[in-house]
């Protein structure tokens, strides 16, 4: 059995100690089921082999991991090569990288991610970017114009300044509005709804959320929009899988059908080439 302890996480500090402990899908199988949610997509949350290893093992030995963004060595082009076809038996749906956390800011812009990036296009896996900063934003419309075979995937919107907002701060919230919008004029380009709990800070309600979910929605559409969990990273506030959840799940209440569909999963079932079964 896979030992989780073996995991190193750089960036858990003190502050994160509410998740400093292994998590299992099954932990919130019940929240699952209260939200409808049938299957789900792990993310790699370390930018090491031990991390993915973990959510393979999860994906194994739970029937409704549909899918796993794994890391990968991406400035080592031929290693990182050989891992992708040693896991081509696997539910590997994407590579990710914590490229907010490289000292670097321009690392993306490595001919050696370069390289790998043409590997992720020609098998058609997706890229999972947290573009925190306007520096980033930019690497990632750059890329995305680049590569246009790859899709990228844009977690947590960007990290929209909605504590800001709520504060009265429209000038931070203007200028993340600009970068997103030259973001998604690259067609290769999803974005992911998730993260904006942490980003609206302490005691949010949906309607805190809204703005940055309607911005996406004129920008990307419901087509190139998929809702994501954020957990166990949202527990840091105190927030469960189900209030999160429920809570972004409420602001796309207001879209027709299809289109609330395709933000509930249908996105994620094309982006990420998901089983269609259990819908």
């Amino acid at each position: 059995m896979w030992n989780p302890d073996a995991v190193h996480y750089p960036w858990m500090t003190r502050d994160l100690a509410a998740i400093e402990r292994p998590f299992r899908v099954p932990d919130v199988e019940c929240q699952l089921l209260d939200e409808g949610v049938a299957k789900v997509v792990l993310v790699q949350a370390a930018d090491n082999r031990a991390d993915s290893e973990l959510m393979l093992f999860q994906a194994l030995s739970c029937p409704r991991v549909a899918g796993v963004v794994a890391w990968v060595p991406l400035t080592q082009p031929d290693d990182a090569a050989a891992q992708l076809d040693a896991w081509r038996m696997e539910p590997v749906v994407g590579v990710g990288h914590r490229v907010h956390d490289e000292p670097d800011p321009d690392w993306l812009l490595q001919p050696t991610v370069d390289e790998s990036l043409h590997l992720l296009a020609e098998r058609r896996l997706t890229l999972d970017l947290p573009a925190h900063t306007p520096t980033l934003l930019a690497h990632v419309a750059t890329l995305a114009e680049q590569h246009p075979k790859l899709t990228f995937v844009l977690q947590h919107l960007g990290a929209p300044p909605l504590a800001a907002l709520r504060n009265g701060d429209r000038d931070a919230w203007t200028h993340w509005s600009a970068m997103l919008g030259a973001v998604a004029q690259a067609p290769n380009v999803v974005a992911k709804v998730s993260g904006l709990a942490g980003a609206a800070g302490p005691g949010w309600t949906p309607d805190h959320l809204q703005p940055a979910v309607d911005r996406a929605l004129e920008l990307f559409g419901p087509d190139r929009l998929m809702l994501g969990s954020d957990w166990p990273s949202a527990t840091v506030d105190g927030d469960c899988y189900g209030r999160v959840w429920h809570g972004l799940r409420s602001t796309v209440d207001q879209l027709p059908q299809d289109a609330r569909a395709l933000v509930l999963g249908g996105t994620a079932n094309r982006v990420y080439g998901l089983p269609l079964d259990d819908l």
